[in-house]
């Protein structure tokens, strides 16, 4: 977790290290998927999420649509206290660099019509995967151990805001109320869903944000897991990641 005091997390530090070596050496910015290599990261939506964050606190600027874009406009050793320089300057305006929060990203939830997933799809990421958000993002009541991400993969809840590629931060939990967002697992067919959750009087009914799909029933309550509920949405958009 990175300094109130410096704002970048090590995954930062080190993507900044690596750019700065590489330009250095091949005259030209890498790849995505070079960057990943580089901190341990085989998902090249995370990554562009820590691009779009550096590009925020300026240390990068990029070119949208064309690749190996990415201009440096920090070095490496004047990391830290540019860091400091960007926290005053936040502070003097009457702000502070939020906390941020590592949460793991265990693999994807399809938000379609349910398939099954294999025993091996949470090594979709590598254990080391993680997302890092801000403190102030999150519900003050929820506690970061409880909290797990999961790439979105379908377009059943588009109308919820969810679409294919985006992440949805969870809260670990087994009951839900009427109309939450739930990751479910459905053991008679070994399938999962993310799905809008509604108990009634014959069962329970997951229903979809997609007025082109219709809703799941399930008869039998028993069959059906609530693996946790979605607590916030960060949106892929040209690329890059935006907190809803």
């Amino acid at each position: 977790m990175a300094r109130k005091s410096e704002g970048l997390s090590n995954r930062h530090k080190k993507i900044i290290k690596f750019l700065t070596d590489f330009q250095e050496n091949s005259g030209y910015s890498p790849s995505i998927r070079e960057i990943g290599e580089s901190i341990g990261v085989k998902s090249t939506s995370l990554v562009d999420y820590y691009l779009k964050q550096l590009e925020d606190m300026g240390y990068i600027s990029r070119e949208q649509h064309i690749s190996r874009s990415i201009c440096l406009l920090k070095p490496a050793e004047g990391v830290k206290s540019a860091a400091e320089r960007i926290a005053e300057g936040i502070r003097s305006a009457g702000s502070a660099i939020d906390e941020l929060l590592r949460v793991p990203v265990m693999g994807r939830i399809v938000a379609s019509e349910p398939i099954p997933m294999p025993s091996t799809d949470t090594a979709y990421f590598d254990p080391e995967s993680s997302i890092e958000i801000a403190r102030s993002l999150l519900p003050a009541r929820e506690k970061a151990e409880d909290l797990f991400a999961l790439e979105v993969q379908g377009d059943s809840m588009i109308d919820a805001m969810v679409n294919d590629g985006d992440i949805v931060i969870m809260k670990r939990a087994q009951e839900a109320r009427n109309g939450e967002m739930v990751a479910v697992w459905l053991d008679d067919k070994d399938e999962t869903t993310l799905k809008y959750f509604f108990k009634e009087p014959k069962g329970i009914r997951l229903q979809p944000a997609n007025p082109s799909m219709g809703p799941i029933f399930v008869e039998d309550p028993a069959s059906l897991r609530i693996m946790g509920k979605v607590v916030m949405v960060i949106r892929q958009m040209q690329g890059a990641f935006s907190a809803a």
